[in-house]
């Protein structure tokens, strides 16, 4: 199947050379310089997905999304600024999907846009294949719930937005409470495509993963860290 994929950013030199890489993966590409413009387009014809980048003039990625969310639920990527984390928690809070902080490797933004287009398909093979087609079982561990088949994830009760790679590292963890996993190993499962992703970059999913935990219970610690080991998951 041939997927569409819609890029919003003011930068011509981003859409021009993200485009032709997508291009190149056997993506049909739309590029717009403007929100205002896009939303319009995709008013009439919403892609399979589209990747916003946030700070825009006159429409950013933001109001973006909060429009299309009155029509569609496409999958959105937001390309934010490093580290910016209010982008960050607003953006998953409005419905995006992941984000990528700028700058950011093609070969990383093309793994996750498969990713989540993988996820996305899945669905819906899922759905048009009858009620009699069971749903991937639930994860529960102590305080933990997760919803594959929903993306959802919960800590005593309580909703905790994820992202597409966090959610599957601590889906990782949670399936064998107690059993470390290296990076190299949580690595291997969040990025399935040949992608070359430092594996420091697990420390700052699991950093980000904590923070949104103990948002909504401060005393969360159910992941834990093996220093030159890796981590493990322990249950209540």
């Amino acid at each position: 199947m041939t997927h569409e994929v819609a890029l919003v950013d003011d930068d011509r030199n981003i859409l021009t050379s993200v485009s032709i890489a997508l291009q190149a993966e056997g993506f049909v590409t739309r590029v717009y310089t403007d929100g205002a413009t896009a939303l319009k387009a995709f008013a009439d014809k919403a892609p399979d997905l589209g990747v916003f980048d946030i700070k825009m003039p006159q429409m950013d990625g933001m109001e973006l999304l909060r429009r299309v969310r009155e029509f569609s639920t496409m999958p959105v990527i937001f390309l934010t600024s490093k580290d910016d984390e209010l982008d960050e928690a607003l953006g998953l809070a409005m419905g995006a999907d992941d984000y990528i902080a700028k700058p950011f490797s093609q070969r990383l933004l093309i793994a996750r846009i498969r990713a989540i287009l993988r996820r996305q398909d899945l669905a819906k093979s899922d759905s048009s294949a009858g009620p009699e087609q069971p749903e991937p079982a639930l994860l529960e561990r102590g305080r933990l719930a997760m919803d594959p088949a929903r993306h959802k994830v919960l800590w005593g009760g309580n909703d905790v937005t994820l992202t597409v790679t966090e959610f599957l590292i601590l889906e990782a963890l949670a399936q064998r409470p107690g059993v470390v996993k290296s990076r190299n190993q949580l690595l291997d499962i969040a990025y399935q495509d040949d992608v070359y992703v430092d594996d420091r970059t697990i420390d700052s999913h699991i950093k980000r993963m904590r923070r949104k935990f103990r948002s909504v219970d401060p005393n969360f610690d159910a992941i834990e860290t093996l220093y030159g080991v890796g981590y493990k998951f322990e249950d209540e």
